[in-house]
């Protein structure tokens, strides 16, 4: 695949998908006898984890870390499987606190739905000008 179509595919700029690459996000594609980058269905995998990582908030840099690990091999699992660990309870830590604002948010919304005047003001502590 052309850079054109991974980035058409997975929604990533081309310029993104170019400096992944750069960085050591991505690991080095192959390129084609014209110079282009040819990329194969392992490289698209990267890009779909990478995408999806990124989604879920992981930082470029622990990603790095990851893919510089995965290139070293196998003696490198449990240190790749820790980082996983690390990000995947930084990530349920973020779901928690949107968790607790979002019922915030439906309980704020309910108070809307059974109004009352002065309701809002007592649940903020102060008073509206009148």
């Amino acid at each position: 695949m052309t850079i054109a179509e991974v980035s058409k595919q997975y929604n990533i700029p081309v310029d993104t998908l170019r400096y992944y690459e750069r960085i050591g996000l991505l690991p080095p594609v192959n390129r084609a006898k014209s110079g282009f980058r040819d990329y194969t269905e392992g490289d698209c995998q990267w890009v779909s984890f990478i995408k999806c990582m990124r989604a879920a908030g992981i930082p470029v840099e622990a990603l790095i870390d990851y893919v510089t690990l995965f290139q070293q091999g196998d003696s490198t699992r449990e240190a790749r499987r820790q980082i996983l660990v690390e990000q995947r309870d930084l990530l349920q830590a973020r779901v928690d606190e949107q968790m607790r604002t979002l019922e915030y948010l439906s309980r704020k919304i309910q108070s809307y739905d059974q109004w009352n005047p002065g309701t809002e003001e007592r649940l903020l502590g102060f008073r509206a000008a009148e």
